[in-house]
This record gives structure tokens, C-alpha cells and sequence, in this order.
């Protein structure tokens, strides 16, 4: 059974979708069509076993690959993967004026996904989360969500550390992979608490 829709709001839909594709058009069909006009047409032959491409962006200098910006497929693996690498931000201002942390990360050779044990060390391209420590405490948490921005609520006013670890999928610190970040929370008024 089809839903019947208002004519008003048809109408409104029809102009809504028509307005979006011509701002798509307006964006990309002008660039496709300049780059098409000022870039020379190449006659490629293909070799048996190579692929020639189609994407128009792909003869352009300085166009970086899906697995420049991605990383390695998890399809193959990789022999002498170099070594992982943790870059952390510092905290977001706009969060510690409310007690929140947020600093945002990136992470180089490595993907992090939720695999634990001994039988995921053997994975490539190689896997592993982050341990994450406030203040000093006896305890850390896992965190294997790759979210790229760590979330830590309700920290009272005053100076804070947070550490984050780089581990492999047997809690094991990567070396040299540990980023420590001290800040300080200013006083700020509490939301009510629901």
C-alpha cells in the first residue's frame, strides 16, 4: 500500500530534489566539463594485467591514491609493515570549558578495530586499540571504537593528565607509541544532572 502525499509537499519535494541537483551540476558537472576541455586526451593501450582507469581525477598531478589516504587493503598482507605511529591533538578547548575532554587522534599503520588475543598478533595489515589512563589512576580502559576523538565527561576543574597508549591486540604498548597531555580544567558551571 503506497502512502499518498500531500500535492504541496510533492511539490515541494520535486523542487527540493531539482534544486539539489542543479547545485550538484552547478559544483561538479562544470569542473568535470573545465577539466575535460583543458586536459589533454591520452590514448592509453593496456597492458595484460593492468587496469585503466576512468575517474577523471586520476590523470591529475598530484592526486593522491585511495590507499595513500586509506591505508593498505585488508585483503593482502603486507611484509615489513613499518611501524605503527599514534598522533594525538591537544584538547579541545570548547570541551574543557564544560569538564570534557576531547582530543582527536590519527593513527599510521595500524587499524583500530575491537580483535583481542594472541591469534590476532599474526593479523596484517596489523591491528590494535587504544589504552586510555586519567590522573594517574590504577586503572585504563580499552577503547577500539576508532572514532578519532577520545571523550572524557565530568572532569572537575583543575590540572589533568591523560595518557594514551597505542597497544597491539595483547594490551602490549607499541614502542614509542604513548602520548601523555596535561591541561587544566577552568571552573565552569555544571549542566544539572538528569
Amino acid at each position: 500500500m503506497s502512502e499518498k502525499i500531500n500535492p504541496l509537499r510533492r511539490r515541494f519535494l520535486g523542487i527540493a530534489a531539482m534544486s539539489i541537483a542543479a547545485t550538484q551540476l552547478g559544483r561538479f558537472g562544470s569542473a568535470i566539463a573545465q577539466s575535460s576541455q583543458t586536459q589533454p586526451k591520452e590514448t592509453a593501450t593496456t597492458q595484460p594485467g593492468t587496469v585503466q582507469s576512468t575517474d577523471p581525477n586520476a590523470t591529475r598531478p598530484f592526486t593522491r591514491s585511495a590507499r595513500d589516504i586509506r591505508g593498505a587493503s585488508p585483503y593482502l598482507p603486507i611484509k615489513n609493515e613499518p611501524a605503527p605511529k599514534l598522533i594525538v591533538d591537544p584538547p579541545i578547548p570548547e570541551g574543557l570549558a564544560q569538564g570534557i575532554f576531547w582530543a582527536q587522534y590519527r593513527v599510521e599503520n595500524l587499524r583500530i578495530v575491537p580483535v583481542f588475543g594472541a591469534g590476532a598478533i599474526q593479523i596484517s595489515p596489523r591491528v590494535g586499540h587504544l589504552h586510555i589512563t586519567v590522573d594517574d589512576l590504577p586503572w585504563w580502559w580499552a577503547d577500539a571504537s576508532d572514532t578519532n576523538t577520545i571523550d572524557i565527561a565530568g572532569l572537575p576543574p583543575g590540572q589533568h593528565k591523560v595518557k594514551i597508549e597505542l597497544v597491539d591486540p595483547n594490551h602490549k604498548v607499541f614502542p614509542g607509541q604513548v602520548v601523555t597531555l596535561t591541561f587544566t580544567v577552568p571552573n565552569y558551571k555544571r549542566a544539572h544532572a538528569h
